[in-house]
């Protein structure tokens, strides 16, 4: 049938603009045979109790529309949790229940940017903030991080002089880096008497190795006014397919927030969010069990990328993924191509931002065993080239 041309199909702007900047990578469909050293995804299923919570909600007949802005248990329960974060009182209207942490993001920046405005992040970070400033039509402006992987805090207030926003994660999708608070501190300094709004990003934020605690940017008191904090179930406790999240920040930007995931979303389902109600309140033991567990495959997979020529990792502080960088000539997309070819499959590091390039992301949230055989064929992917 001969195509009317008037009638043929062009993409959207949007979608132009999105895949003319994007670095995401859609890799191909796994193998049996294929170790996966990919996944941003634990290995661990869901505690038991939180499914029972769900099977709770079935009986009791929590199959319709819940409210949009989330179930007002789970968001009173959100609030209290935040307000002890934040060493301030924080109120249930300001927190909106997402579709995942990742609509969460969605609804903030394109709630939020308009067309042309400027939206920093750090360069390599995780590669959904892009796209997202991309289909907002905002300009995204990538300020490469320290060698250690730490921003280079002159380097970011020279990007952030006029910029709409800053948007980073705490703990660091792909680092592994726990940015501490003497940086959270003077991120808040040099935005002192700005209009510029911090996206901190803490899906990892139980998920932390260091000695010193964890501190989120809530509990910065120069960032007060400023800070849209966004979270979510998937990680800590093993919830990636519950799709339940949530954000809080300036009830003006949680509004607008709010008006872009009613449009796009509609209301999460309330048999999951009364799952994470009971994430909520009985999952603290499962988050250290699981913690526990990730320490062990974080030294194993650090003991063994140690043992091979040409390859050097820092020691993660948090999250589940390493980010060693490579000696050989050769691009990191290409990289993973022939490491799949020798049975494992890790991320380039060039999706998470131009510095990116010479590393490759490798996540330890396999199991011990997948982390032992895909090391020993990372190594002998390596020695080939």
């Amino acid at each position: 049938m001969t195509v009317n041309e008037e009638l043929r199909f062009h993409p959207s702007q949007s979608v132009l603009r999105i895949e003319s900047t994007s670095r995401r990578v859609q890799q191909p469909q796994s193998t049996p045979d294929l170790v996966s050293l990919a996944m941003g995804e634990p290995n661990f299923e869901t505690p038991a109790q939180i499914c029972g919570a769900a099977v709770r909600a079935l009986d009791d007949g929590r199959t319709h529309y819940s409210p949009l802005a989330g179930e007002p248990a789970l968001r009173e329960a959100l609030a209290e949790k935040l307000s002890a974060q934040a060493g301030e009182e924080l109120q249930p209207a300001d927190v909106l229940v997402t579709q995942g942490g990742t609509a969460g993001l969605a609804a903030v920046i394109l709630g939020v940017v308009d067309p042309g405005d400027n939206v920093v992040i750090p360069d390599p970070t995780y590669s959904l903030y892009s796209d997202l400033i991309s289909m907002a039509g905002g300009e995204c402006v990538p300020v490469p991080l320290r060698d250690d992987l730490h921003w280079d805090l002159a380097a970011l207030e020279d990007a952030l002089g006029g910029a709409r926003m800053f948007v980073f994660c705490n703990p660091s999708n792909p680092t592994g880096i726990v940015h501490t608070r003497a940086e959270l501190d003077a991120l808040g300094e040099m935005l002192a008497g700005t209009g510029t709004l911090v996206l901190s990003d803490e899906a990892y934020s139980d998920l932390v190795y260091t000695p010193e605690p964890f501190t989120s940017a809530l509990g910065v008191p120069s960032l007060r006014g400023r800070t849209v904090y966004c979270q979510t179930f998937s990680k800590s406790y093993a919830m990636t397919g519950w799709r339940v999240g949530y954000v809080w920040g300036p009830r003006d930007v949680i509004a607008a927030a709010s008006r872009v995931h009613a449009t796009f979303n509609g209301s999460v389902g309330g048999v999951n969010q009364f799952a994470a109600l009971a994430a909520l309140r009985t999952g603290e033991a499962d988050v250290r069990r699981m913690l526990t567990a990730y320490r062990r495959r974080r030294a194993l997979m650090l003991e063994g990328l140690a043992g091979i020529p040409g390859l050097a990792a820092s020691s993660p502080e948090g999250a589940f993924y390493l980010f060693p960088r490579y000696d050989a000539d050769i691009p990191s997309s290409d990289l993973v191509g022939r490491l799949r070819s020798a049975g494992v499959a890790v991320r380039p590091g060039s999706e998470f931002g131009a510095h990116g390039e010479q590393h490759i992301r490798l996540s330890y949230a396999a199991s011990e065993e997948e982390i032992t055989e895909g090391i020993k064929r990372l190594a002998a992917g390596l020695s080939s080239l």
